[in-house]
């Protein structure tokens, strides 16, 4: 009998080639745990002797499942949710498992999107980004019999990925406070209007008031406002043409963080010596304005994610479903020592 054509090479002939288990091929190609170096490299002989290449539509109709790890994500283009989404793709490419993106914009949207993935095609897997559905979905979601990873939301029974949010902001604060800043004001999204029930801005913002709280300080100010760069720069505006002009801004996000830099540009404020501003998130802009922030790790948390879904779906048990990622405050130049004269306020602005 002559060679097998790579096209008809099947993983029952790579099972079989390598002299394992077909659910042992299936772990190296996901990526998965539980498997010996010895026994990989005899696997990956095999599909290389055969030419071996999976083919997802094939195994999507043939299991009635969608050959794809699909990823949840509300507002993608936020650069946060770019680069964890480039993260998760990193993390997916060793097992050439393909992505799909499911951007939602409202609450309806997801909760129609978790429901069409409930359905009868379901997927490889599941990958959800700063999502926290009702109750019901979470528990169909429990019981899928499909994996699901959730980044940057500690949810119960699953394997979560998240960031204490409160420990970032009081590392902003107390990054201000040991610079000598008692005046010091918050700049987050107005989440209660979200209808998704995001809680990581108020999370930060309780850090920060904790954190002045134990010098015996207040909060100066705290405006909110829809996620945007201008709308920033327009509470900054307010809060540095106000009574109680701060000398320090800590902000929920880079983005924000930004917004405020041109606030101050426009009243020709300066940064550092009049006002300093803190970040969050470390996002690439953030080393180009030369922002002060709270970094923590979106694409790592993005290809970890990657990583545990491909292990999960060829079988393995997690080892811990709670992952507690690190925070680091990455100091540049838009902090400095808080000024010692009297703070001026600056003319207000018109057009």
């Amino acid at each position: 009998m002559g060679k097998q054509s790579p096209a008809n090479v099947t993983i029952n002939d790579v099972a079989s080639h390598a002299g394992v288990g077909k659910g042992t091929v299936s772990r190296v190609l996901n990526g998965g745990g539980n498997v010996s170096a010895a026994t990989r490299s005899r696997v990956e002989a095999a599909i290389a002797d055969l030419g071996y290449a999976p083919s997802y539509a094939a195994q999507s109709l043939a299991r009635g499942r969608l050959a794809t790890v699909v990823v949840v994500v509300p507002f993608v283009t936020h650069p946060s949710a770019v680069t964890r989404v480039q993260g998760i793709i990193e993390g997916l490419r060793p097992s050439g498992t393909p992505v799909s993106i499911l951007d939602v914009e409202t609450p309806e949207h997801a909760r129609g999107q978790f429901l069409m993935l409930l359905g009868s095609l379901r997927p490889e897997g599941v990958i959800v980004v700063s999502l926290t559905p009702d109750g019901d979905v979470r528990r169909r979601l429990l019981e899928a019999d499909f994996p699901v990873v959730w980044i940057d939301a500690k949810v119960q029974g699953h394997v979560s990925l998240f960031i204490d949010n409160a420990e970032g902001g009081r590392l902003a604060a107390d990054h201000l406070l040991s610079l000598g800043h008692e005046a010091i004001a918050f700049i987050g999204d107005d989440e209660a209007h979200s209808g998704f029930g995001f809680t990581s801005a108020a999370e930060r913002l309780r850090g920060v008031t904790s954190a002045l709280a134990e010098r015996g300080l207040e909060l100066r100010n705290c405006l909110t406002g829809p996620h945007s760069k201008d709308v920033a720069r327009e509470l900054a505006v307010q809060l540095l043409t106000g009574r109680d002009r701060p000398t320090g801004i800590v902000t929920t996000s880079d983005t924000q963080a930004v917004g405020v830099l041109a606030a101050a540009r426009e009243l020709g404020i300066d940064v550092p010596g009049e006002l300093s501003v803190v970040g969050f998130d470390d996002v690439e802009i953030a080393e180009s304005a030369g922002l002060t922030t709270i970094r923590q790790p979106i694409a790592e948390s993005g290809r970890r994610a990657a990583q545990l879904i491909t292990s999960l779906a060829g079988g393995d048990k997690p080892s811990r479903r709670h992952v507690a990622l690190p925070l680091q405050l990455v100091v540049r130049r838009s902090t400095g020592a808080a000024p010692t004269a009297p703070v001026q306020q600056p003319a207000t602005t018109t057009g």
